[in-house]
């Protein structure tokens, strides 16, 4: 995977031994040797990794990282801070102002390629889920302030996978700290079983589990659909650099090495959940401004919009083979009377029933839309018109037989629909257009012909549901 990564360090050595490194493995890498030059370069052309020193005059590391994650526009770059330092204070400050990670050094060279790669790939996945919030938003007029991490990382759900039962213990007692509610399990079988049947914010491995491969168990919870992207940690020893790298490239989130340091481990899980519940709301954001996009505010029911792209491709998966394709369009007769007569409120409480009562009486597999105004079109795959025709006769009279109850009416309503039916061509040249054209000729003949009934396109003429020809001009 390649990458953009902006090497920040004071001296000149350093900076040319990380980028020729870095350029080995493929990687586009610019340099800046101080705070101040490194937050210029970032403003101008972010950067999809930040390797930072933090021994820099003027502005530390520590005070440059703070920066980067305080801007809206930058806190989504993923920042890894080196240093001599060793102590762990120094390490928990580091994570404490937003870094990502905090590596001593000399740095192995595979954990910290393995290390850039695995935050590039959350880079990516965040960047594309920002950009669909962000096109949703402009889309729909939906905003659901999802840009900036404000959750607190804390009261998670969290399964621990853990052999030595004190270890166990120990880490529920840390996670106590922060609420969280920890379960703990010996086998990693055992841990599918409760991800599969439970939700869990963040995982918690111990890399070495005695007798089992936790390595095979991060693939195996990395291949499930549902679990992809739940985040795990790992706890590991820090002379097992080899494991640690291919736990990392296997989609391991974050680690802890052994002796797990209390302020350490909190830290690295309150960014994990905290960037967890992040990506939940982009994608729940995302979803819902889908879902208005593609949907009736009104009726709850398909727009045009879905209509037309959903009816597209079946047309182009039927073309040239022998299956069936029908489409209803209906259309309430009258339905400016109702608004004129009983007021727009009554007349929304027409159409949110009509919509009811059509979907109750097709399949849960056809697709009812609202086409424009008190249009509505149902799409009817692996169905020829004789059996459509049928349904519609059968959805004409679920209207016209019961009365419409508007609350905003002082009566029960009398209502009807005209309703046109057609096939698809399956000779060829066939288009959305040209079907539900079809379709409303039929209907239209409906209309003429006194309303409250069904009509059907043939290429021998508009037809009754009896077959008989109504119209010879289609």
């Amino acid at each position: 995977m390649t990458a953009r990564v902006l090497i920040v360090d004071e001296l000149l050595p350093n900076l040319k031994l990380l980028e020729v490194k870095l350029s080995n493995e493929y990687m586009q890498v610019e340099t800046a040797e101080s705070g101040a030059e490194a937050l210029a370069a970032i403003d101008a052309d972010p950067p999809d990794i930040v390797l930072l020193d933090v021994m820099m005059p003027e502005m530390d590391g520590f005070e440059v990282c703070k920066r980067i994650k305080a801007n809206p526009e930058t806190t989504h770059i993923p920042v890894v801070m080196m240093t001599n330092l060793s102590d762990r204070a120094d390490r928990v400050r580091g994570l404490e102002v937003g870094a990502d990670d905090f590596l001593t050094k000399p740095v192995d060279d595979r954990t910290l390629f393995a290390r850039v790669r695995s935050l590039v790939r959350l880079k990516i996945l965040m960047d594309e889920w920002r950009l669909r919030d962000r096109a949703s938003e402009s889309l729909t007029l939906l905003n659901g302030n999802t840009d900036s991490y404000t959750e607190a990382g804390t009261d998670a759900r969290i399964l621990i996978v853990e052999d030595k039962e004190s270890y166990a213990t120990q880490l529920t007692e840390i996670l106590a700290v922060d609420r969280h509610e920890s379960i703990a399990v010996e086998r990693p079988e055992e841990s599918i079983d409760r991800l599969m049947n439970d939700d869990f914010d963040m995982i918690l491995i111990g890399l070495c589990l005695e007798g089992q491969d936790a390595l095979r168990l991060c693939a195996q919870i990395r291949s499930i659909d549902t679990l992809r992207h739940v985040p795990i940690l790992l706890l590991v020893e820090e002379s097992d650099s080899e494991r640690l790298a291919k736990a990392l490239d296997l989609g391991c989130n974050d680690y802890v090495v052994r002796p797990v340091d209390r302020n350490e481990l909190l830290v690295r899980c309150r960014t994990q959940v905290r960037r967890r519940r992040y990506q939940a709301k982009l994608r729940d954001n995302y979803e819902r401004s889908f879902e208005m996009a593609l949907t009736d505010s009104l009726t709850g029911i398909y727009n045009r919009r879905y209509l037309e792209a959903h009816l597209s491709g079946l047309i182009e998966r039927i073309a040239g083979g022998r299956r069936y394709l029908s489409v209803i369009l209906l259309d309430i007769d009258h339905f400016k009377k109702i608004n004129d007569t009983c007021g727009h409120a009554a007349g929304d409480e027409v159409l949110q029933e009509l919509c009811a009562r059509v979907k109750k009486g097709v399949r849960s597999f056809d697709t009812v839309a609202r086409y424009g105004g008190e249009e509505f079109v149902v799409v009817m795959p692996e169905t020829n018109m004789g059996v459509a025709t049928t349904v519609a006769e059968r959805l004409r009279q679920v209207v016209a037989d019961q009365p419409f109850t508007a609350i905003t009416a002082d009566h029960k309503l009398e209502v009807t629909i005209s309703v046109g039916v057609a096939e698809v061509d399956v000779t060829g040249g066939e288009t959305t257009t040209s079907l539900i054209n079809r379709a409303d000729k039929a209907l239209y003949v409906a209309k003429s012909k006194g309303r409250n009934r069904v009509m059907c396109w043939s290429t021998d003429g508009i037809l009754d549901p009896t077959g008989t020809i109504a119209d010879d001009d289609n």
